[in-house]
């Protein structure tokens, strides 16, 4: 069949969870035995949000081909079981950049480049770019920001164009918010009326509209919206809070989402979606009762957004193994040999949290060393990794300037450095090691235990390494470096093997866990942290 083109926006407010819903359709797609993949485009000036401060725009995904992404992607994945690439997520800064290459190759023949119709055949381009290449019945397309933003404006036109260029083959849905005014105790669909439109006012008139709502939208208020909004009353659909994102696509299923898109593009809705994995994972989720415990040290813990992946990855092992996660967020800015013990004591495991820079430093330095001695089951990720290592060679080898050159420039002993080739570049970026690597694990390891496998790729996002040149040192006092890249030889994984689980990964695992694929390692981290929690309940 042709590919079919469906576009979400959003109005009244942002952070409504077009992401969601997004996914939440893709997974009932998919569960329909169509070939689905979502791409966001996103209306910041950034070529991507890779240099962006995670209090700005929360946690920065990666991609298998390492490009660096909206989180929007990892949902996307998580719900659909499906990598994404670069060309899943568009910035402007992207579209502009590609656009002024263009006119400085003099690709444009002299002529005046303008936003229409450059900028925007450059969005409709990437819009069409995955389409094209035949892999996918359907592209849903989310467009960031709210509707009335003069940043989304060039998208919107886009779309506009594509709507008329596309027929049949596309639909807009779009996601609005009905609010509840408690002193009045009345939903007010003035806002979604006032956003549709703004919609309209552009050229694009939405074929179905989701309403993200607190309370239930009686049917009544639904066809008063459908009226207003000259869309058809069963394409009013509500989205009202769930106890859980993953329960989404079963309360869009229960009002025929699915089913509507299909029709509304020409494709004959046939039996049901299969939802039996889901549906079962759904289960183990309402029916737990038994909690697990995991300490999370970061020092961006004020917005939770900047541990996305790793959050939703230790709830798809903890639901798997049929355990509510409890997950308590530990500022590693206040962590101090002092009051580790009363932080940390009453957790089953301790994660020690990527990021980059000095603050919050030796505050995961203190909680790895408490953890270390207590040997509590603890997992570190990429920075949290090199931490373990620098802790390590601080209080068991005894190399008291141990460091990262990334935090000490001069350090003697740089246990975490850059490799020679990367010190001579300036870019940022062109520094970084990004994307899926392979990765050799040592037979009989933790880690090699985890996977089930010897060879594994996972996706990085780093810039320094761990110093080969110190290797033998840790592997004679216990700490054993029993992951390596098998081109270059870096060190990707360490592990205690005296220890119950006490592993780091200059990989970033949580990258590919999804609902249906949890990622093997963060399994074998909260069945360590189960096991350690029922040995100290002495079960």
């Amino acid at each position: 069949m042709e590919t079919k083109y469906i576009f979400v926006t959003g109005g009244v407010v942002s952070s409504l969870g077009k992401g969601i819903i997004s996914s939440s359709l893709a997974c009932l797609l998919k569960a329909r035995g169509y070939r689905v993949t979502i791409q966001k485009f996103d209306p910041y000036i950034n070529i991507d949000p890779g240099t962006l401060n995670p209090y700005e725009h929360g946690e920065c995904y990666v991609t298998v081909d390492g490009h660096e992404a909206d989180l929007d992607l990892g949902h996307y994945e998580r719900f659909t079981n499906v990598p994404t690439t670069r060309a899943n997520n568009v910035t402007t800064g992207r579209i502009y950049q590609s656009v002024i290459d263009k006119e400085r190759r003099g690709d444009y023949l002299g002529k005046t480049v303008q936003i229409v119709p450059h900028i925007t055949d450059e969005i409709k381009r990437n819009v069409k770019y995955l389409g094209n290449t035949g892999n996918f019945d359907f592209i849903i397309t989310e467009i960031g920001g709210t509707v009335g933003d003069i940043e989304s404006l060039p998208f919107l036109e886009s779309v506009r164009q594509l709507r008329w260029e596309l027929g049949q083959n596309s639909l807009c849905i779009h996601l609005t918010y009905v609010p509840y005014i408690a002193a009045a105790k009345e939903l007010k669909t003035k806002p979604t009326q006032h956003s549709v439109k703004s919609l309209q006012e552009v050229g694009i008139q939405p074929d179905i509209l989701v309403l993200r709502t607190e309370k239930d939208i009686p049917a009544e208020m639904r066809r008063k919206i459908a009226l207003f909004c000259n869309v058809a009353p069963d394409s009013v659909i509500q989205s009202i809070d769930v106890n859980s994102i993953y329960k989404v696509p079963l309360t869009m299923h229960g009002q025929h989402l699915d089913e509507i898109v299909l029709r509304k593009t020409g494709v004959t809705p046939e039996g049901e979606p299969d939802l039996g994995r889901w549906l079962e994972f759904i289960e183990k989720m309402d029916s737990a009762t038994e909690t697990v415990n995991i300490g999370l040290v970061g020092k961006y813990v004020e917005l939770q957004d900047a541990y996305k992946s790793i959050s939703e990855s230790l709830f798809h092992a903890a639901t798997n193994a049929r355990r509510k996660l409890n997950l308590v967020y530990i500022h590693s800015e206040k962590l101090t040999d002092a009051n580790v013990a009363e932080k940390l004591a009453g957790m089953d495991g301790i994660i020690i949290a990527p990021g980059f820079g000095q603050r919050g430093i030796e505050g995961k330095f203190v909680a790895l060393k408490w953890c270390r001695e207590n040997d509590v089951p603890t997992f570190g990720i990429c920075l949290g990794m090199q931490c373990m290592v620098i802790e390590f060679a601080r209080n068991v080898l005894g190399l008291e300037d141990a460091n990262s050159t990334e935090m000490n420039p001069k350090t003697t002993q740089n246990v975490i450095d850059l490799m020679e080739e990367q010190k001579s570049i300036s870019n940022l970026g062109g520094t970084m090691r990004l994307g899926a690597y392979e990765c050799e694990l040592r037979p009989g390891s933790k880690a090699a235990e985890a996977y089930g496998a010897t060879t594994i790729s996972e996706r990085h996002r780093h810039r320094f390494e761990f110093n080969n040149d110190f290797r033998s040192r840790f592997e004679e006092a216990g700490m054993a470096c029993v992951g390596e890249n098998p081109a270059t030889k870096l060190v990707e994984v360490v592990e205690i093997p005296g220890k119950r689980w006490f592993i780091g990964t200059q990989y970033h695992p949580e990258y590919s866990s999804t609902v249906l694929s949890p990622n093997p390692i963060f399994a074998s981290f909260i069945k360590a942290a189960i096991a350690y929690g029922e040995e100290k309940a002495g079960k």
